[in-house]
């Protein structure tokens, strides 16, 4: 009994030791917390997208705690509604938040175009890019196995006719289908916008028309007709530069004028617009 004693007593002494040594460590090295963070935390919506520009919603609350300046309306999955839930809680000044949505730029669907080979692989973009850039004639288009689909939150994507489409009734603008996407030909645009390029092929006006007949030539009448300067031929294909786009004295002449129709006018609204109606 005694050497049980003699063994566990040193033991007890010194877990009583390194007890007081951590609670007073930890009393005095403690990090205090903004009391703000909880508060502001639980405004955002957890999406974790990224879209604000920091790391997920934690990083995002943080920074509006301990940087003064940083901007409440960086949350376009939430909104006005939320930049205006932050600005109640800093106590600043509300600002209005550019609601976005994601665009596909590429319409290129088993009615225009057409496969190349018989893909038999792993049912994803990403593993079907890296064998000759995809079972599709055009290595620029929509790869159609739903990579994007599969990662947004909303499951505002679906697969039609070979290619993947925005439900924008249901799109939040979080943006993570932008970084999803192997091809890169997704975006996250102002969801006032009206005019949208639905091509990303690169390749001379010859070579596509031979892979899709909906593809950008660069035939640049776009470029020409655009009262406002707002589209440039830039690598074959057309791109728009949306900052323009709203000075446009003849709306809609760039779509009128395409030669193949790759550039479409529609309605934008995302699901918070939809939501304001």
């Amino acid at each position: 009994m005694e050497a049980i004693l003699t063994a566990v007593i040193p033991v007890v002494i010194i877990g009583v030791i390194c007890a007081v040594v951590l609670v007073i460590a930890s009393k005095f090295m403690a990090v205090k917390e903004d009391e703000r963070f909880p508060v502001v935390r639980e405004c955002l919506p957890g999406a974790n997208c990224g879209a604000c520009g920091f790391a997920g919603c934690d990083g995002y609350a943080k920074a509006l705690c301990e940087t003064p300046g940083t901007p409440t309306n960086l949350c376009v999955p939430g909104a006005d509604s939320v930049s205006k839930k932050l600005s109640e809680v800093l106590g600043v000044e509300f600002e209005d938040v550019v609601e976005q949505v994601a665009v596909i730029h590429c319409a290129g669907d088993c009615n225009k175009t057409q496969d190349k080979v018989r893909y038999e692989g792993i049912s994803s973009c990403e593993a079907a890019k890296l064998l000759f850039g995809g079972k599709g004639s055009c290595t620029y288009g929509c790869l159609g196995f739903g990579d994007c689909a599969a990662a947004c939150p909303q499951k505002a994507i679906y697969l039609r006719d070979g290619i993947a489409h925005v439900d924008r009734s249901e799109c939040i603008g979080c943006g993570i289908c932008t970084k999803t996407c192997p091809q890169k030909i997704i975006s996250l645009v102002s969801d006032v916008e009206k005019a949208v390029v639905t091509c990303s092929n690169k390749d001379k006006g010859a070579q596509t028309r031979k892979v899709c007949s909906n593809g950008c030539i660069g035939c640049k009448k776009c470029e020409k007709v655009c009262p406002a300067g707002a589209i440039k031929v830039i690598d074959n294909v057309a791109v728009i530069d949306y900052d323009k786009c709203p000075d446009c004295e003849d709306f809609g002449v760039c779509a009128k004028n395409c030669t193949t129709g790759c550039i479409q006018i529609a309605d934008l609204s995302g699901k918070h617009r939809f939501t304001e109606k």
